[in-house]
Order: structure tokens, then C-alpha cells, then sequence
């Protein structure tokens, strides 16, 4: 795991194209439509790498910074700001905002979190 050879080296980096990335299901309910596929490598914990293909999402999100590396989205935030996403831009996220992702393009993200 990475964490661990973080834990040992103090310091690591690697091509983040190389990731391997493991698939998980999401919450049925979270899903408004398309037939999205979620994966992610936690890195260590509250950060990692995360991926989406296209379809509409909602989630309550974690306060959490991120960099799109791939892809393109657009965030909706239930009573506030509608932010368009994609490759090289850094996006913030309010913990407890309920959010509304439109997936355009394949989105892969640098992120990191705290609850």
C-alpha cells in the first residue's frame, strides 16, 4: 500500500496514470441516470485517486479538495453554486453540501478529505 511506503521513504511519488484504480458499487439511490461506474485508490487515509464514467450522481460531500486530472463535470449544489470541472482545475467542496454531479467525460481526480 502506499501509505505504508510513505510511512517508511517520508516521502514518495509516482505517475498517477499508473494507479490502479478498484471498482465499487454505488448506492443505487445516488444515481439519477446513465449507468455510472465508480473506482478508486485510497492512497492513505482521506486521500487518494477517484474516477467516474458518465451518468448523474448526488452525494453529501466531505470537506474535501481536489484536481481533475481527466474528464469533464458539472457540480450542482443543492441552494448554491453550479461549477464546471476539468482537467488541471482544483475544486473545493463543503462538507455537508448535497451535490448533484453531471459526468460528461470519464472524471479522474487527485483528492484529498477530512469529516
Amino acid at each position: 500500500m502506499i501509505s505504508d511506503n510513505l510511512a517508511t521513504a517520508g516521502a514518495i511519488a509516482f505517475p498517477v496514470a499508473d494507479v490502479e484504480l478498484e471498482p465499487y458499487e454505488l448506492d443505487p439511490g445516488q444515481i439519477v441516470s446513465g449507468n455510472p461506474r465508480v473506482a478508486l485508490a485510497q492512497l492513505s487515509p482521506g486521500r487518494g485517486v477517484w474516477e467516474i464514467t458518465p451518468g448523474v450522481v448526488t452525494d453529501v460531500e466531505a470537506d474535501e479538495i481536489f484536481v481533475v486530472l481527466t474528464g469533464r463535470a458539472t457540480i450542482e449544489v443543492e441552494g448554491g453554486a453550479t461549477t464546471e470541472v476539468g482537467p488541471g482545475d482544483v475544486c473545493l467542496l463543503a462538507e455537508g453540501a448535497k451535490t448533484t454531479w453531471t459526468v460528461h467525460e470519464t472524471l479522474r481526480k487527485v483528492y484529498h478529505s477530512r469529516s
